[in-house]
């Protein structure tokens, strides 16, 4: 994990949990308690880094909605605490992946020989094709 990713925190005040109750199987216990947590937190007006803020947002995932909301629904587990560490979990992922910047690609060109190897099997392919021609008698 990145340095800065372990020097970030994360502000109780601007995640929102909300307990709800969850969906599938669990019998009675799904139906009478509320023990899954909606999380919801706002990278716009989040205390992060300008940096992470903008890498989060640009991010191409399903919990970031349209207006830069990070919404985790987790459920996984029967007790609402065990839940709730989940969902944080989650986020501080998301949140820890952002903040690693990649390394730009530097343009590489191919060796003089793999483009000849490229070209001769090419040539190899193109003389086996023409080989399945019709035949002529």
């Amino acid at each position: 994990m990145p340095a800065l990713a372990t020097r970030i925190e994360l502000r109780e005040d601007e995640v929102e949990l909300i307990a709800i109750r969850a969906q599938g199987a669990g019998g009675q216990n799904v139906n009478k308690v509320s023990n899954a947590i909606h999380l919801r937190f706002a990278i716009g007006a989040s205390s992060l880094p300008e940096e992470i803020k903008q890498r989060l947002l640009q991010t191409r995932d399903q919990r970031i909605s349209a207006d830069g909301v990070v919404i985790i629904k987790a459920q996984a587990h029967r007790s609402l605490e065990r839940n709730r560490l989940d969902a944080l979990t989650r986020l501080r992922e998301l949140i820890a992946r952002a903040a690693f910047a990649p390394t730009p690609r530097r343009a590489t060109r191919p060796t003089r020989g793999s483009q000849l190897r490229r070209v001769d099997d090419k040539v190899r392919r193109g003389a086996v094709k023409l080989l399945r021609g019709r035949v002529d008698e």
